[in-house]
């Protein structure tokens, strides 16, 4: 069988759907009390590489679950009402989480164009690992 659209192709689409934030807009809401940075990297990229200050790790293999209430998995942060900025290592898993998570009904959310990578090269704040799950 063979692959009939490629992983660029879906992040590509996907972009064309969400909102993405340049690091400036990252930044300026970085610290809000009304605003939740969720980071769906891998845990090993977290332990090597640290994370955002603050930020809820939410693994992109369980993010479905966990924003969904009917869920066993559902994680109450995901009711808060607040606002969602999502961010992988560079910008492709999060695109595509924020699509998946606006089909589900989650708003508002975007997403940091350049992820984490971006983040820590624009001299972002690091934290080590944090895991809040």
């Amino acid at each position: 069988m063979a692959i009939t659209k490629g992983c660029k192709t879906l992040v590509e689409e996907a972009r064309g759907r969400i909102r993405t934030i340049s690091l400036d807009e990252a930044k300026a809401k970085h610290g809000r009390d009304d605003v939740v940075f969720v980071d769906l990297r891998d845990p090993r990229e977290l332990e090597r590489d640290g994370m955002i200050p603050g930020a809820f790790h939410a693994p992109r293999g369980m993010l479905e679950f966990w924003v969904d209430p009917a869920s066993p998995y559902y994680k109450e942060v995901f009711g808060s009402g607040k606002e969602f900025v999502f961010y992988c290592a560079s910008g492709w898993r999060s695109a595509l989480a924020t699509d998946v998570v606006q089909q589900m009904g989650l708003e508002p959310v975007c997403h940091i164009d350049g992820g984490f990578n971006g983040w820590k090269k624009g001299g972002g704040a690091v934290a080590e690992k944090t895991f809040k799950e």
